[in-house]
C-alpha cells in the first residue's frame, strides 16, 4: 500500500477506534515506517499529554491547597477523609514531578492562581467567608508538598 493511503487510513481509524489507532501507530513507529503516518494526529496527541498533565496537577494542586486551608481554618471539623485528601493529592502531584520533572516549573508559576481558586473552593465548602483566608498563600511551596507536612 502506498504510504500516502496508509497515513489517510490510519486517520480515519483515530476517528473511530483511537486504541487500534494507537496500536497501528505504535507498529509505524517501530518499523520506521514514518511516511505511513498519520503525523497530523500523533502531534495532536503529543501535545495532549502535554496539557493533561498541566491540568492534573493543577487540579490536584487546587484540592490540596483547599483542604490544606480547610485544615488550618477549621480545625474543629478536621477528619481522617481530609488527612486522606491532602495525602493522596500530594503523593499524585509528586509522581507527575517524578515523571517530568521539568512540570515543577508550570507547578511553581501557576501556585498563585491555584491557591486563589483554592481559597473561593474552601469558601464554598466551609461557608467562611473569603476574608478568612489569606489572599496571599502563607505555605511555603516546599512544605504543601511535603509528605506529612500540616498547616
Amino acid at each position: 500500500m502506498n504510504p500516502t493511503k496508509m497515513a489517510q487510513e490510519l486517520a480515519e481509524l483515530y476517528e473511530t477506534d483511537l486504541a487500534q489507532w494507537i496500536d497501528k501507530t505504535v507498529q509505524l513507529l517501530e518499523e520506521q515506517r514514518f511516511a505511513e503516518i498519520d503525523l497530523k494526529n500523533l502531534i495532536d496527541e503529543v501535545e495532549s499529554l502535554g496539557k493533561r498533565d498541566k491540568r492534573e496537577i493543577q487540579n490536584r494542586l487546587i484540592v490540596l491547597l483547599m483542604h490544606l486551608l480547610k485544615y488550618a481554618y477549621q480545625p474543629e471539623k478536621r477528619s481522617t477523609s481530609w488527612l486522606s485528601t491532602i495525602n493522596e493529592q500530594r503523593r499524585q502531584i509528586v509522581l507527575v514531578l517524578q515523571d517530568s520533572p521539568s512540570w515543577k516549573n508550570y507547578l511553581t508559576e501557576n501556585f498563585a492562581d491555584c491557591y486563589a481558586k483554592a481559597g473561593r473552593e474552601a469558601r464554598d465548602e466551609t461557608g467562611l467567608l473569603i476574608k478568612t483566608f489569606p489572599e496571599e498563600c502563607r505555605f511555603a511551596e516546599v512544605d504543601v508538598l511535603t509528605e506529612g507536612w500540616l498547616p
